[in-house]
């Protein structure tokens, strides 16, 4: 199994560290040289972090927050799946470049973390999609080297309030960016095989029951053309993350729609990742 490593929030401190089944193990007292994993990454350091020490505290004892609190930046890839862009339902051809939008880090919550349904409109939707974490940065990144600048991988309910989406002709960021709306985690796992990313399943389960599933083979633009894309107008830098694209299935998409509501419980998976779980609350 490959190591997991995450953000905590433990006695009210916020530590890094390894995760296994037993609990969470800290790392950030023996390496005050980083403040988080993001500085880690940048040190090139996460491969060489240790694969075991000693137990900090069991599962019930801590939450997780999002794995890299604080990126420089969070860019999101929209309908980048075949049936997700017959979805629209408007004729068009897949694009011959991406959809991209930005999202802060305020927006999202860790594991295990309720999403957060604003009193301003109830339309919340879910999106299960994979995120890359950037580890080598670059300008300009070639398409055929682009995986070796992946440090990490980490799982995202992009959560979007759908009506806010559609508030303005040619952006969505005000319906992809409201506070908590989303998700990330539980953790990263290191990078280090392009059969990681190039042909995994993805799937999205609400209150159980299967509502996205697909493989990112199947993706319309691979994460090699995403951060090289990327990289051609932005300079990628450690801590980035790129949240890949979502499967068919989002819940406004269904005929009926079904919206999430409170008592909600999420859950994205993809292989050799684990599970993102996350319940919904009125705010």
């Amino acid at each position: 199994m490959k190591r997991r490593f995450a953000t905590v929030r433990y006695k009210d401190r916020r530590l890094w560290g390894l995760i296994t089944d037993a609990g969470f193990h800290d790392l950030s007292a023996a390496h005050p040289q980083w403040v988080g994993l993001r500085d880690v990454i940048a040190a090139g350091a996460l491969a060489a972090l240790p694969t075991e020490a000693d137990l900090t505290c069991g599962p019930e004892d801590f939450t997780f927050e999002i794995p890299i609190p604080d990126p420089e930046k969070i860019i999101c890839v929209g309908v980048n799946f075949p049936d997700r862009n017959a979805e629209y339902k408007d004729g068009q051809e897949a694009p011959p470049n991406m959809s991209l939008f930005p999202r802060f880090p305020r927006s999202f919550v860790g594991h295990g973390t309720p999403l957060t349904r604003p009193p301003e409109s109830h339309m919340l939707d879910y999106e299960g999609e994979i995120a890359v974490v950037i580890g080598q940065g670059g300008r300009r990144i070639p398409q055929e080297t682009a995986l070796s600048h992946i440090a990490a991988l980490t799982l995202c309910n992009e959560g979007t309030i759908r009506d806010w989406v559609r508030h303005a002709k040619f952006n969505v960021t005000q319906g992809k960016n409201w506070d908590g709306s989303g998700a990330m985690g539980p953790w990263i796992v290191p990078f280090d095989d392009p059969a990681q990313i190039e042909d995994v399943g993805l799937s999205t389960r609400v209150n159980g029951e299967v509502r996205q599933e697909d493989r990112t083979g199947r993706m319309l633009f691979p994460v090699a053309r995403q951060i090289a894309y990327i990289s051609t107008f932005t300079t990628l830098v450690p801590g980035d993350i790129i949240v890949t694209g979502t499967p068919t299935g989002a819940g406004a998409r269904l005929d009926p729609p079904q919206l999430l509501a409170p008592g909600d419980v999420i859950e994205v998976t993809a292989e050799g990742i684990g599970t993102l779980s996350n319940g919904v609350v009125d705010e």
